[in-house]
């Protein structure tokens, strides 16, 4: 039945090459653990998008709960955690997914740098690649703002009073961010609508950029 629903798909829109190149794509030998054990390093990018995955679908299934407002976020995430079968795995899964994704973030700029790969050919996606590390860094510090605890209402404020600190642009940096004159229901929904519509929108376009120029430069050789 599957094997039927795919040729007659496969007739019209002509999907079997666009597969067949992404699967017969041939790995470097110096990137397969298989016969280096040192082509480990060259993981990190690959397990950066695979917990970044993870990052996407389990904030899906939060936002399905998830109130953004000051009255509700709280309580939202209480009931999250206590009353949604598995809700407390699923946010303990985009918590600490969090911070794995920017060591691993690190990790892998730090094999990039040590390997040289950031040279010529590969400048532009050095850029976005340190381009998406700090997009990541900006999901992290939106969303440690959404559960409305103490820890986060404090923190933040600590955040925004760093932003504040940046010479010229720092008390406009801190008005954008914070939507007012406290630390209130409009920096919720600020941080809200980064984290959740505005942030990943600029990842996704990086990331499909970033793996176009891997596809094409190819990856690069050890030093």
């Amino acid at each position: 039945m599957f094997k039927n629903v795919y040729n007659w798909i496969d007739e019209r829109l002509d999907v079997t090459p666009i597969w067949r190149d992404v699967a017969d794509h041939e790995v470097p030998e110096h990137v397969n653990p298989a016969h280096h054990f040192s082509a480990f390093v060259y993981c990190f990018g690959g397990l950066t998008f695979f917990i970044t995955v993870i990052q996407i679908l389990s904030g899906m299934f939060l936002t399905m709960y998830y109130v953004p407002d000051i009255i509700n976020a709280y309580a939202s995430v209480e009931y999250l955690q206590t009353q949604i079968a598995f809700g407390q795995i699923v946010r303990g899964m985009h918590h600490w997914g969090a911070s794995l994704v920017i060591v691993m973030m690190f990790l892998h700029t730090m094999r990039v740098f040590f390997t040289g790969s950031y040279k010529a050919p590969r400048e532009m996606n050095w850029v976005v690649g340190m381009l998406l590390f700090f997009v990541m860094l900006g999901l992290g510090l939106t969303g440690y703002l959404l559960p409305w605890d103490n820890k986060a209402y404090f923190a933040t404020k600590v955040t925004l009073e760093i932003a504040n600190s940046v010479p010229v642009l720092g008390p406009i940096i801190k008005e954008f961010l914070q939507g007012g004159t406290i630390v209130g229901a409009e920096t919720l929904t600020r941080f809200f609508a980064l984290h959740v519509f505005f942030l990943p929108a600029v990842l996704l376009v990086l990331m499909v950029g970033h793996f176009i120029m891997i596809r094409r430069q190819g990856i690069s050789g050890p030093l």
